[in-house]
């Protein structure tokens, strides 16, 4: 019998799979080309090849939402290692508190208000209606970080939907679980409180557990470093992995402590920074595309067609009605505009997260809840393009855009890191006052200065008296000294031309 097994799969067998693997990331890689130019968020192109590579397209028959559910929770927590390490603290820092409120109150506002009307409208029980509204609540972190890079936000619309989709896969999960299991014969049911009491003892647990191992590892890793930056790379991502797994096996949210763990590693003074960057966004495309081609596999496109018009009735309610209130609710306390919470409560985009979320009611053996999983993949499928397509348009219309968009580069270079400096790319938008300025206006400090100019098709290199236009993308090289101090004056510029800073004081850079 056991000879019978390992011959089983042949190197033939392996060199298919292969074939098919390599071929699929191929296609997978080139597909982000044509997502950036066309704004198609990447998950629905991923998405895409696997319906074509499953039953109704190639033939590959994969029905097994267990393995996919476990494949799933394991692609979610590089995804949130990823967004973690990527995430600076001056980004999100005074966005954690609305992110939090957020990511907890709204999250229950938003699963509330859909169970009222999928009650009212499909007819379904209490409790499956409040699992589906706890599954389709969920925003995505790649999604979200993928769409966030073409819409240049202020930093505080970008540090609550940063740390949002960060934090509220946690709740969500833990939800949907408790849900699902009330809804199983022979489960346990506990009352709500009790349930809400374990939900927020595990978020703590985690949490406690994500921070604690990051801030040992971070500084650890200071001291212990190899010099090979690949094998640092590798040993920091599994400190990020084994904070998920520590705060699992302690039965507390795996999910809250990978992301707190990469948040503290990413934002220590790590040694081989730009090469665990590198890496870890690598690993986290990687586990992006595995994720939405398997979540392709498992969908049966002969049952779809009977999910879109409940999807898009459900995906409707929660785009008009529940995110907005579950923003509202939330976020008022902090003093956002009305503008900006429209755009967020439009900017909650779902992805992987509510796909996988679908399997536990199947794994779990909740009764007559098949059909969960086709319409939330219809919805995801719809909503994503609906919603992620026109956002610029919506931001420039909500006036929520920023003249000036800094983005950080991502670029291989060591002698950069030796030297403590960094390279930022500045795109100068449509209204930023930056155009007419001079080089030598922008009054950079000492450190800070623009090596490149690229305008239209053409690149070169900026003297003292170069006027910047519109639509010009600029290159400043900076020592990490001079990095907040530059990115602030820029803004300023952007924002109140040249005699920024004579006329007026200069503004917190969080304005």
């Amino acid at each position: 019998m056991a000879t019978s097994a390992a011959n089983s799969f042949t190197t033939h067998d392996l060199a298919f799979v292969l074939f098919i693997a390599a071929l699929v990331l191929l296609v997978s890689v080139a597909a982000v080309r044509f997502a950036n130019r066309s704004g198609m968020p990447t998950l629905v192109l991923y998405l895409g090849i696997g319906l074509v590579m499953g039953e109704a397209g190639l033939g590959i028959h994969f029905e097994n939402p267990e393995l996919t559910q476990v494949l799933g929770y394991s692609a979610l927590a590089l995804i949130l290692a990823e967004g973690g390490i990527s995430t600076r603290w001056s980004s999100i820092k005074s966005s954690i508190a609305p992110a939090a409120l957020l990511s907890t109150l709204g999250v229950l506002v938003s699963v509330v208000v859909m169970a009222v009307f999928v009650v009212l409208l499909l007819g379904k029980s209490w409790t499956i209606a409040l699992m589906l509204g706890a599954i389709v609540t969920s925003t995505d972190a790649a999604a979200v970080f993928s769409v966030l890079k073409r819409v240049g936000l202020p930093r505080r619309i970008t540090g609550v939907l940063e740390a949002e989709s960060g934090f509220n896969d946690a709740p969500v999960v833990l939800l949907v679980v408790a849900l699902a299991d009330a809804a199983t014969p022979g489960r346990t049911a506990h009352a709500w409180w009790i349930v809400a009491l374990e939900a927020a003892g595990e978020l703590i647990g985690g949490a406690i557990i994500g921070l604690a191992i990051g801030w040992i590892f971070a500084k650890l890793s200071r001291a212990t470093a190899p010099g090979s930056s690949g094998l640092f790379s590798i040993g920091i991502l599994s400190v990020a992995v084994l904070a998920y797994a520590t705060a699992s096996l302690a039965h507390t949210s795996g999910f809250i402590a990978v992301y707190l763990a990469a948040l503290v590693l990413g934002n220590s003074n790590l040694p081989h920074h730009r090469a665990v960057h590198g890496f870890a966004q690598a690993v986290g495309w990687l586990a992006q595309i595995g994720l939405f081609v398997l979540l392709g596999l498992l969908a049966s496109p002969s049952r779809l067609g009977g999910q879109i018009l409940p999807a898009i009735l459900v995906g409707l309610l929660l785009l008009l009605i529940a995110r907005p209130l579950s923003v509202f609710a939330s976020l008022t306390w902090f003093r956002f505009r009305w503008q900006e919470q429209l755009f967020l409560s439009w900017a909650g985009l779902r992805g992987a997260v509510p796909v996988v979320l679908a399997t536990v009611p199947l794994t779990v053996g909740t009764p007559n809840t098949e059909w969960i999983f086709d319409l939330v993949f219809v919805l995801v499928l719809i909503f994503t393009l609906v919603q992620a397509l026109p956002m610029p348009w919506i931001a420039r219309k909500l006036g929520v855009t920023e003249s000036a968009q800094v983005l950080d580069l991502d670029v291989e270079a060591t002698p950069l890191e030796e030297l403590h400096a960094d390279v930022l790319q500045l795109h100068v938008g449509e209204t930023s006052r930056l155009n007419g300025v001079e080089i030598q206006e922008l009054r950079l400090p000492k450190g800070a200065n623009v090596t490149l100019i690229v305008r239209g098709e053409q690149g070169f290199v900026p003297s003292p008296r170069t006027v910047v236009r519109h639509g010009d993308q600029l290159l400043l090289v900076t020592t990490a000294k001079s990095r907040d101090q530059a990115i602030r004056r820029v803004r300023s510029v952007s924002r109140d031309g040249r005699m920024a800073g004579w006329a007026t004081p200069l503004r917190s850079e969080q304005e």
